[in-house]
C-alpha cells in the first residue's frame, strides 16, 4: 500500500512529496525522512496520490518513521542553534570582506550538517569561511549560492494574487519563462505587472500559455490592418479566449468572431 504524503520543512515551505507505504499519518503529524542533506524532520500538510502530483512512485523517498518527542525537541533546539550560527556567519562575512549575502542556515536533525544559502553577483571564493565555520562548529558545512528565484523560494512571501508563492509551496520544479508569455496573453509589460518577488518573470505567466498560444492561431495581432466583410480597417483589441477581434473601419468599431468561436478544445 502506498500512501502519498505532501510534507513541509519550515512553516509556509515548499511541499515535498514523499511514500509513506502503510503509515496511516494526518495533516500535522511529525515524520522523520532521508532525502539528499540527511536525516529531516517534516510536517505533514496533505495527503494525496501520484496522479495529483504527476510524479512516479520510483522518484518518491520513503518516510522512515514518525517522529518522537524528542526528535522534536532536537529540531526545535536546532532551530535555535541555526539561527545562531547564521548571526556567526554573517560576523565571519564582514571580518573576511566576502561580497556575499547569507539567506538563511539549518542543522539536519543529527547536526551532521549546517547548510547556508546566499546570493551574491559573482563567484565566491568561501573556503576560508567555510573553515572558520567547520571549526566552530565540528560538522559538514555546507554554502550554497542561489538565484534570485531561488531565494523567494526560500524565504517565502505573498505574490500579487495575495497567496504564498508559488515556488515556495507547491511547485516541484521552476519552469523556464519567457517574455513571449506575456505577449501572447496581452499582458501589458510593465514590469511591475509581470514580475515576481524574485524580480524575474511571475511563475504562473507559464500555467496557460499553452491554452493562449492556441487560441491565437488564426487571430490578426494589435495594430495589424485586416480586410473583413465590412471593409478594411485595422486591429484596436484582441479578445484570445473568446477567439474575437475589434476593428475600427472608418470611425466605426466592428466586432469580428473569428470561426469555431470559442476556444473549446
Amino acid at each position: 500500500m502506498n500512501n502519498i504524503y505532501g510534507i513541509v520543512f519550515k512553516k509556509e515551505g515548499k511541499v515535498y512529496y514523499f511514500n509513506g507505504h502503510d503509515l496511516d499519518l494526518n495533516k500535522d503529524d511529525k515524520v522523520i525522512i532521508e532525502n539528499e542533506r540527511g536525516i529531516q524532520l517534516g510536517i505533514v500538510v496533505n495527503k494525496t496520490d501520484l496522479e495529483s502530483i504527476k510524479l512516479d512512485l520510483e522518484v518518491l523517498k520513503p518516510i522512515l518513521r514518525v517522529a518522537t518527542d524528542e526528535d522534536y525537541d532536537n529540531y526545535v533546539s536546532n532551530l535555535g542553534a541555526a539561527e545562531k550560527a547564521l548571526n556567526k556567519a554573517r560576523d565571519y562575512v564582514k571580518e573576511l570582506n566576502l561580497d556575499m549575502n547569507l539567506i538563511d542556515a539549518s542543522f539536519t536533525l543529527d547536526k551532521k550538517q549546517l547548510l547556508f544559502n546566499f546570493i551574491a553577483d559573482e563567484r565566491i571564493d568561501f573556503r576560508e569561511l567555510a573553515k572558520k565555520l567547520a571549526s566552530s562548529y565540528k560538522t559538514r558545512i555546507e554554502l550554497r549560492q542561489i538565484g534570485a528565484r531561488d531565494k523567494a523560494r526560500t524565504v517565502c512571501g505573498l505574490g500579487p494574487c495575495g497567496r504564498p508563492l508559488c515556488c515556495s509551496s507547491f511547485l516541484n520544479h521552476i519552469d523556464s519563462v519567457t517574455m513571449n508569455m506575456a505577449k501572447n496573453q496581452g499582458l501589458s509589460l510593465n514590469p511591475n505587472k509581470i514580475n515576481g518577488q524574485c524580480g524575474r518573470l511571475l511563475c504562473c505567466l507559464t500555467y496557460e500559455d499553452e491554452e493562449y498560444s492556441r487560441c491565437q492561431k488564426g487571430l490578426p495581432s494589435y495594430g495589424q490592418t485586416v480586410k473583413t466583410e465590412y471593409g478594411t480597417g485595422k486591429v484596436v483589441a484582441v479578445n484570445i479566449l473568446a477567439r474575437k477581434y475589434s476593428v475600427d473601419i472608418d470611425g466605426v468599431i466592428r466586432e469580428i468572431e473569428v470561426s469555431n468561436g470559442k476556444c473549446n478544445k
